[in-house]
């Protein structure tokens, strides 16, 4: 998808993805809560002790939907936002004043310098991105983080016909082509990372949330909503 194309979404993204995902019983919010959190327990886990002020770079922000919950899972958490749509980026200004850097991007390599994050995550950004230049972001990811840095990225699961429904009644995923995890995980690979673990997300709907305490034990199951790929540097 180019980037007019999110331009002209950007306005009703929050309304349309809320209708799109209805079918789960949960709003756009509880989605972008859990996959921060997730980054967060990673984080966490990787790092023995706080790391104060993480570099984050999010790649894809869009409106900004992920940067209140980067704030609840991280400590004082350094947040640059980075698309392909100025009208998203502006929104997300609007939105979040003061709470991240928003910068409008469109090529092949990222306008940062070498080591200087910590952190890139992309929240089901890929399957909009030609899968032929993936490998050449993910080289850029590899690039852009420092030595103990690590990448977290969410995408749909192409295995779950849930997902798949989804993805096919969604006006913005018009032409998304989803990523299986064992290609996401050859790609990162190749661009050099050394060590990626794939994790399956999102088993139980709301009216069965009761059982999501056990979605810890399944996270090796193949037919999750949702995975995440995480890259270790």
């Amino acid at each position: 998808m180019k980037a007019v194309d999110f331009d002209r979404f950007a306005d009703e993204y929050q309304s349309i993805h809320a209708q799109n995902i209805g079918i789960s019983g949960e709003s756009p919010d509880y989605f972008a809560e859990y996959k921060v959190k997730d980054l967060g327990t990673e984080f966490h886990a990787i790092r023995s002790r706080d790391i104060e002020c993480p570099k984050i770079l999010d790649f894809g922000a869009g409106i900004g939907t992920s940067l209140p919950y980067f704030r609840k899972y991280l400590l004082n958490p350094c947040v640059t936002c980075l698309d392909v749509s100025k009208k998203s980026l502006d929104i997300g200004k609007v939105r979040f004043p003061g709470e991240a850097d928003f910068i409008h991007f469109i090529g092949s390599r990222l306008p940062f310098s070498n080591s200087c994050f910590d952190i890139a995550f992309a929240a089901c950004v890929f399957h909009h991105i030609d899968h032929c230049e993936h490998t050449l972001f993910f080289k850029e990811f590899h690039r852009v983080l420092t030595p103990d840095g690590l990448a977290l990225i969410f995408e749909h699961n192409p295995y779950n016909p849930l997902t798949v429904k989804a993805v096919n009644t969604c006006p913005f995923d018009e032409y998304a082509c989803l990523i299986k995890a064992s290609t996401l995980r050859r790609r990162l690979i190749e661009a050099g990372f050394s060590r990626v673990e794939i994790r399956y997300r999102i088993f139980f709907p709301h009216f069965l949330r009761i059982l999501r305490p056990a979605e810890r034990m399944m996270m090796w199951i193949p037919f999750g909503a949702q995975y995440y790929a995480l890259a270790f540097k």
